[in-house]
């Protein structure tokens, strides 16, 4: 019931807000997916899971301070700051808050967590003023959100860094045009791992073909996003769905005993040649659609 009075008010929020060109997608099981609570948990070192069953939301801590990266849904806020308080941690001792992509399932909660953290909120150049606006430009079939305003912008290689964390910032377009992915050195029982935050990697319905004024470079920017991500080394992948990186497969395993569940060199390379053959086939799809026009 209370997962309802809190689902509600939302679609109320984002029926009046949203233009009538976005109500062609039907949003409502996403949302009750993307929004069903789940118990938090150590991943590794310092990095925690802290979001729902649908949305990956990571506390990484400090005893200066945290970070927390993404924001998830509105109705998600207050199951994210139990999860936080369940892990013995307080969402007061949040100084940066950072967001991976500005499409409303992970911008959504963003602006209460920043009420109630207090933290500032920072974001890539692309996805600023999206944020800001409360809507994701060009995409009149995705829902709109709170905005929130932007405290600091990074650029990629920046490093963000708080107490003993340092998060190394990776602009990784396409998805958004301010996609971004981090990366975090971090060690479990003595072991020094490398953890990747990316981005999603997926078309996610937008025209790669050149055909969004908004975004015309989508495809180039895809490309660039591949080529950088086989650039990095990563032990830990972690995305912001956790059905992407078979996240519960992984935490079964943890609860069963096994601390390196989550660790495997070569996941990065295949999630990146899978979606990269998945934009191909996309981008190659739409071009022969539009020649048969």
């Amino acid at each position: 019931m209370r997962a309802l009075s809190l689902l509600l008010p939302l679609m109320m929020m984002m029926m009046t807000a949203a233009p009538a060109a976005a109500q062609t997608t039907d949003w409502t099981q996403a949302i009750v997916e993307w929004t069903r609570p789940t118990t938090p948990f150590r991943v590794v070192g310092n990095v925690y899971y802290v979001g729902t069953a649908g949305v990956s939301v990571y506390l990484i801590t400090s005893p200066q301070g945290h970070i927390l990266i993404d924001g998830a849904m509105d109705p998600s806020v207050d199951g994210i700051v139990a999860n936080i308080r369940a892990l013995g941690f307080r969402i007061e001792d949040v100084r940066y808050l950072l967001i991976n992509h500005a499409h409303f399932d992970h911008a959504g909660g963003l602006a209460r967590l920043k009420a109630l953290s207090g933290a500032q909120l920072l974001a890539s150049v692309g996805d600023a003023p999206d944020l800001e606006a409360g809507m994701t430009a060009g995409r009149t079939d995705l829902l709109h959100f709170a905005p929130v305003h932007v405290d600091r912008l990074i650029l990629n290689g920046m490093h963000v860094r708080w107490g003993a964390i340092d998060l190394v910032t990776h602009l990784t377009p396409g998805h958004t045009k301010g996609c971004t992915s981090w990366s975090l050195r971090t060690a479990e029982m003595g072991r020094p791992l490398d953890v990747l935050f990316a981005c999603s990697l997926t078309a996610a319905g937008q025209d790669l073909t050149g055909g969004n004024p908004v975004y015309p470079g989508v495809a180039d920017d895809f490309r660039r996003t591949f080529r950088l991500l086989r650039g990095l080394q990563a032990d830990v992948f972690l995305s912001f769905h956790p059905a992407v990186f078979d996240m519960e497969a992984k935490r079964k395993a943890l609860e069963a005993g096994d601390r390196f569940a989550f660790v495997d060199a070569h996941e990065l390379g295949r999630r990146v040649d899978a979606a990269e053959a998945a934009f191909e086939k996309e981008l190659e799809a739409q071009t022969a659609a539009k020649r048969g026009r």
